[in-house]
Formats: structure tokens, sequence, C-alpha cells
């Protein structure tokens, strides 16, 4: 007896541990916490399954402890053997179609949430179609690449998106098979490479910066495989688009040490690197490195952390990562000098400390489209021109 309430103890102290330890962790990497509308659904199927299994426990738990003390053996009863009974069309019914209906309480959900989760045709309202902010990432190890279809605009590890409105990706991998995963905005999703493109959508309801991970072990340095969301107001991320798409790579910075680390870094880095526009992306574009929070994802910003970085190729820091096989070699005062270079750019005054500044700038975004809308219309005309001149050539033949 001694033993068995031994057994019962550390199985109670084993499911206390693990009911403290699923309390642990970070609310920006929960999923339990949703802050956009995918999050929402899936944490919605999550009690829905939940509740299900919680009802089938209930109903066996109590079936068991009725039949334990009903039919239970009692005094004199040692040599009574009860009436056998075979067969039961009504418990083979209940036992048929209980759980067939169970199982489309669960199904019917889950297969309308798998499709409207990935579903990235153009939402309409009363105003018609709305424009589509679609975002081009790139999956390599260790971290992320993000192009602005149509905006002119290419970013690394930080993703600005607005809040309040869908934004689309469409993901594929460069290596091996990453995942895509906001776990406080969307579910996860394959990232994968041979050209084979995964599509899905992220929103934010509230301003914020999120955190995304791979979900797929990718590496050494999967772990690692960190980046940010970073959710502002539509006026606040209409005046970032503009003010990246203003970049200007060449433009000298003010300071003399970062205009030094500036011809350091052109020499040394820009062969993987880029800043600006640049298709280049053998290593992350820099254009606001100034505003990132982290440095390659995962260490805490200051120039202290960024001169180890350089110095020692993340080799310790981020194993496995391809900066490692870099063949510059930097002298202490260019390695200061390209530190101040990197965190002098800035190219916008939105950064993710807009996102907590509980600022709501207002707008519908028609200027970022206006341009396409512009080249489609130029385009549209110019053909009717060249029917018209066509027509009238014709004509005075």
């Amino acid at each position: 007896m001694k033993g068995l309430t031994s057994k019962f103890k550390a199985v109670g102290a084993l499911m206390t541990l693990a009911l403290i330890l699923s309390g642990c962790g970070e609310e920006f990497l929960s999923a339990l916490r949703p802050q956009g509308q995918g999050a929402s659904d899936i944490l919605s199927l999550m009690i829905l399954s939940i509740a299900v299994m919680m009802f089938v426990f209930v109903v066996v738990m109590v079936i068991y402890v009725f039949v334990i003390l009903k039919f239970r053996q009692k005094k004199g009863q040692e040599d009574f053997i009860p009436e056998q009974v075979e067969g039961s069309h009504t418990l083979e019914t209940l036992w048929t179609v209980v759980p067939i209906f169970l199982i489309l309480i669960l199904a019917v959900p889950t297969v309308q949430y798998t499709f409207s989760l990935v579903d990235t045709s153009p939402q309409v309202s009363a105003e018609g179609e709305e424009d589509q902010i679609w975002i081009n990432v790139t999956g390599k190890q260790y971290w992320w690449h993000f192009e602005y279809d149509g905006m002119d605009v290419t970013t690394s590890q930080e993703l600005y998106i607005p809040t309040d409105r869908r934004v689309f990706l469409s993901l594929h991998s460069e290596d091996v098979i990453h995942s895509f995963w906001v776990p406080t905005l969307q579910g996860k999703i394959d990232v994968n490479p041979t050209g084979n493109r995964n599509e899905i959508w992220i929103d934010a309801e509230k301003e914020g910066v999120y955190w995304g991970k791979c979900a797929e072990f990718c590496g050494p340095s999967h772990s690692l495989m960190d980046f940010k969301v970073v959710a502002v107001s539509p006026g606040e991320f209409e005046q970032w688009v503009k003010d990246m798409r203003n970049i200007d790579p060449e433009a000298t910075p003010e300071s003399e040490v970062a205009a030094a680390g500036q011809e350091v870094f052109a020499n040394n880095c820009m062969s993987c690197h880029a800043n600006g526009t640049s298709p280049n992306k053998i290593g992350p574009n820099v254009s606001n490195f100034g505003d990132r929070e982290r440095i390659a994802g995962v260490l805490e910003y200051n120039k202290e952390n960024l001169i180890e970085w350089i110095e020692t190729k993340g080799k310790d820091m981020k194993p496995g990562n391809l900066m490692t096989s870099a063949a510059y070699d930097l002298s202490d005062e260019e390695l200061e000098q390209v530190a101040e270079y990197l965190m002098s750019l800035s190219p916008s005054e939105i950064t993710p400390e807009n996102a907590n500044d509980n600022e709501y700038i207002e707008s519908d975004l028609s200027d970022l489209f206006v341009d396409e809308e512009k080249d489609e219309s130029s385009q549209e005309k110019s053909e009717e021109e060249s029917e018209e001149d066509s027509e009238e050539d014709s004509d005075s033949n």
C-alpha cells in the first residue's frame, strides 16, 4: 500500500510540475495570446479540441466509476458469476455514432480554418476589391529576407506591416526546408526550396513588435533563426515605405567615423550584403540596420555585440552561418568604423518604437498603389493611341 501511495504522490508531483511549466515562456511567443485573426482562429480550434477531449474523458470516467461501484464484488459473492450478456444494438449504435459525431465536430471547422488561413484571394468590401500588399519572403540559414512586391522596398530580419489589414506572403527557401511562424499572429507554414512557393496571410489587430521563429529544424543554429514583425498604424507604414523607397546607398554619413566605415564596408562586405533595393541577398540586407531591435535576430543591440559579431563572423554566436567563410580581416579601428556605419543606417523615422507609442495614424494606403495604377492606365492609353494610329494609317492607305 505504501508503494502505491508513493507512486500516486510521484504522479501528482509530475502533473503539478507540468502544469506550472506550461505557464512559462514569453508572451510574445505564445499562441495562447493571439493578436491577429489567424492566431485567434487557431486558438478557437485548440479550445474546441480540448472541450471535445474533456467531454470524452468525463463520460468515460463517469461510466468507469459507475461500473466499479455498481458491479464490484460484495461480501458473500466470492463464487457468484453474474449474468453473461452478449451483443447490444443500442450500445453498438452509440459507440459508433457518437465518435463519428465528435470527429465531425472537429473536422468541419478544422477544414474551414485550414483553407481560410491560406486563402490569398483579394478581400472585397462595399468599396470594391482591396489592394493587396504582397511580400516575397526568403528563408536562408539562418535569417529571413523580405521584398515588398511593387513597392521597391527590401529588408531583412524585420518585417514591417500595417495594422488592421491582411498582408500576403509568398514564401520560398534558398537552401533547406524552413518553417515561417509568428505564434501571436498566424500559424506555421513550410518554406520550401526548389522553386516551390507557399502562400499565407498575416494580420495584426494592434501595434506591436511580434517575434517570429523558424519552426523546422534546419541546422545547428535553427533555434536562433528569429525575426521580428513590426506592426505599425497604416499611416506610419505608408510613411515607412516612402522613406525606404528614397534610400540613397551612396549617401555619406554625417559622422567621420561612420563615413570611414562606409568605405571599409564597401571594400569588404558589399559582395554579400546590400544597402537599398539591390537584389544581392547572400547575406542580410542592411538598409535599416540602425533601426533593428536585435543583431542577427537574437543578440542584444549594442555596439559591443556588433563589433564582436563582425570580428568573430558570428562563429560562436550563430554556428553554421555562411559569414564564417568570409575572407575579410579587419583591424580594431576598422571594426569600430564599420559598426558605427551600420548603426547609422536609419533611413526612416518609423522604427520599432513607433509600434509601442500608442499613436494611431489612419490611412487607406492608396498612395502606395497609385504608381502601379498610373502605370497600368498609361499603358492602356498608349495601347489605345497606337491602335488609333494604326487605324489612321490603314485609312490613309
